[in-house]
């Protein structure tokens, strides 16, 4: 069995560790002395590093991790030139193999957050980790893609399995949750996640992983479609909007300038 385990950083950061029989892999090693600490605790082995795009609060710990260990280092080519360290460049597509605990990731291009941004996908132990592109109840910033290009990437990683866990990089959920309720204030599955992710905050415990078949009931950025979200952001952007990516775009900027009231 698979163990995924969050090792917070930061004020609001998750770097990823997935172990199994004292091997290890890391994914979006921010801080490299947390994830070293999580190896010694648990006596663990880096057998491989998983880099989903260049933002440093995802790969400022890839130099003191590769001090200590000579693991292959994967991550987007279209950003290798911003990646310190990275052995094995990857593309749309290809695929990862780590044969000391028996996973094979799919990687998919999901340009938006930065453009070169990839997710991985683990089909047979239904996981995704998919950096800052999508988030519980939200999605990432469009630091350098379009509307159009992050659209589609989230509609990409929506169509994978439902019961597939989602392992996001930001502890954003409360405040994600308070803009979908301005944005669709007659979403019953929204105030139930408040409650659920209260309570697991309150006793200091992630929100994440979230699974992409739940993120579907609430998340704005995945109900574009829905016709009080349509109505909702084009009362914002003051304007009518007809397509699935025009009432994402008015709901991405509204969100980029929201004040919310949850922490």
């Amino acid at each position: 069995m698979i163990t995924v385990t969050p090792l917070p950083a930061f004020s609001d950061n998750y770097l990823w560790l997935l172990h199994c029989n004292g091997q290890a892999v890391a994914v979006d090693p921010g801080d490299g002395q947390v994830v070293q600490a999580a190896l010694r605790e648990r006596r663990l082995r880096l057998a491989a590093i998983l880099v989903t795009h260049h933002h440093p609060d995802h790969i400022g710990g890839l130099p003191t991790l590769l001090r200590g260990w000579d693991p292959p280092v994967y991550g987007p080519r279209a950003e290798a030139q911003l990646i310190p360290g990275l052995t094995r460049l990857l593309d749309d597509g290809d695929r990862v193999t780590i044969p000391e605990l028996g996973l094979a990731f799919q990687v998919l291009a999901v340009p938006g957050h930065t453009l070169g941004h990839i997710a991985y996908h683990e089909a047979a132990e239904k996981l995704l980790f998919c950096g800052d592109t999508l988030f519980v109840a939200g999605c990432g910033r469009l630091f350098e893609g379009t509307p159009q290009q992050m659209y589609a990437s989230l509609q990409r990683l929506a169509a994978l399995p439902g019961d597939t866990a989602m392992y996001c990089a930001h502890e954003y959920t409360l405040s994600n949750l308070d803009f979908a309720r301005q944005a669709e204030p007659g979403n019953f599955a929204i105030g139930a996640e408040i409650e659920r992710v209260r309570e697991l905050r309150a006793g200091r415990q992630p929100s994440v992983p979230s699974t992409l078949r739940w993120e579907q009931s609430f998340n704005p950025f995945l109900r574009c479609m829905e016709p009080v979200l349509a109505k909702s952001a084009g009362a914002h952007a003051g304007q009518p909007l007809v397509e699935a990516v025009e009432v994402f775009a008015a709901l991405r900027q509204w969100k980029d300038g929201y004040k919310s009231a949850l922490p």
